[in-house]
C-alpha cells in the first residue's frame, strides 16, 4: 500500500505556490503570496486572493481543502466560511486568505505583510483560454499552424 503524501518535506514557499495554482484552477483573482517567515509569529507564507461573490469564495476554500486532504497537506481551521466575506484557511505554516474585493481594501492584509518577500507565482493561464498575441505568442508559431502533411482542399 502507497503511503499517503504529506506537506512534512515541502517548504512553506512551494506549498503556498501549490495552493496558490488550486486557487487559480478556481478562477480567483489576484492571487498573492507572500514569504512571512521571521515576520509572523503564527505562519511561514501567506495567499491573498480574491474571489467575485461569496458563493466564489465557499468554493475557493472547498477546492483548496479537497486538494490538501488529496495531497496529504495539514489543515488545523478555517473562519469565516459561512458569510464568505473574508475565508481564512489555517494550513499550518502557510495560510490562506479568500476576499470579497471589498473586504480585500479594506483589511489591506498586502500592507500589513509589506516587509514580507513576494512568493513567485507561475499561474498558468487556463487551457480554454484563447491566444492573443500581447500575451508573448508569436504569430507564427508552426504549432498554430495547418499540419503540412494534410492535404488542404481548394477554396
Amino acid at each position: 500500500m502507497p503511503a499517503k503524501p504529506t506537506d512534512a518535506n515541502i517548504s512553506p514557499a512551494h506549498k503556498a505556490a501549490r495552493v496558490a495554482s488550486w486557487l487559480h484552477e478556481k478562477k480567483a483573482k489576484e492571487i498573492k503570496a507572500v514569504d512571512v517567515a521571521g515576520l509572523s509569529p503564527i505562519c511561514d507564507a501567506m495567499i491573498m486572493a480574491s474571489a467575485a461573490s461569496v458563493r466564489q469564495a465557499q468554493a475557493l476554500a472547498d477546492h483548496v481543502l479537497a486538494c490538501c486532504g488529496d495531497h496529504g497537506f495539514s489543515y488545523l481551521g478555517m473562519e469565516g466560511y459561512r458569510t464568505g466575506q473574508w475565508v481564512l484557511l489555517d494550513l499550518n505554516d502557510v495560510l490562506v486568505n479568500i476576499f470579497q474585493e471589498d473586504q480585500r481594501s479594506f483589511y489591506n492584509i498586502e500592507g500589513l505583510w509589506s516587509e514580507g518577500k513576494p512568493i513567485p507565482l507561475s499561474l498558468s493561464r487556463p487551457s480554454d483560454a484563447p491566444k492573443t498575441l500581447a500575451e508573448g505568442d508569436d504569430a507564427d508559431d508552426p504549432e498554430d499552424l495547418d499540419d503540412p502533411q494534410e492535404p488542404t482542399s481548394p477554396a
